[in-house]
């Protein structure tokens, strides 16, 4: 392997990868439903992310509960170094994410966020450089509206399964799950893959025909 722990795969993932190259080799590998939904998107379009999933589970509440999010907090503090807060479960009725929260995330060595759902905090946010993935930004508040429910449990994502401990990487083009059975071998083949597509690149360019070019590198 290129890397010896998650501090290097995931800066080898962040500069040498992106998501449709990871999502190629997870075709070949017969998992044809691992991308979030297209809505997913970086808060600013250079944001990359990579990390193992905690992962948020959310409800809808019409009161306010005690304590008043839920087990958000808690959920929060339990991040450790190259973890993700993914987090799933509400309507599109308030915000999952803010400033605070992304001020805390950091402060525990996490990585990022990545939301079914909106943020709150944009430019707060923008300033810390934070990596967040979200359907958008919307300013409502959760309080009284939703609640962390549970956090380190299986969720499913548009039916996209994400378990605690998957790589999930997202970059401009969308975000995707690699279950972690598969994250060495999916990593060496998109790493491969990638060598094979920059030379075939410079062939494209000085105008070899591309049906000889895809075959000779069996990009196809």
């Amino acid at each position: 392997m290129e890397w010896k722990d998650d501090a290097e795969l995931f800066e080898l993932m962040r500069t040498k990868l992106y998501t449709a190259i990871v999502g190629d080799i997870l075709d070949v590998l017969g998992r044809h439903h691992q991308f979030f939904p297209p809505q997913c998107r970086p808060l600013r379009p250079d944001m990359v992310v990579a990390g193992r999933a905690m992962t948020v589970l959310e409800a809808d509440v019409f009161h306010e509960p005690d304590p008043p999010f839920g087990l958000m907090l808690e959920a929060l503090d339990s991040l450790r170094p190259h973890e993700l807060y993914v987090a799933a479960g509400a309507s599109p009725r308030y915000a999952l994410w803010g400033e605070l929260m992304s001020t805390a995330a950091r402060a525990r060595g996490s990585t990022g966020a990545v939301l079914a759902g909106f943020t709150r905090d944009t430019q707060g946010i923008l300033a810390l450089n934070f990596p967040v993935f979200c359907s958008g930004c919307y300013a409502q508040d959760q309080r009284g509206r939703g609640q962390v429910i549970a956090h380190h449990v299986q969720l499913e994502i548009d039916g996209v399964l994400v378990r605690p401990g998957d790589v999930v990487f997202g970059d401009i083009d969308g975000v995707v799950v690699l279950p972690r059975e598969l994250e060495v071998e999916v990593i060496m083949g998109a790493l491969e893959k990638s060598r094979k597509e920059k030379t075939a690149l410079q062939d494209l360019a000085r105008g070899r025909m591309a049906t000889e070019v895809f075959k000779h590198y069996g990009i196809f």
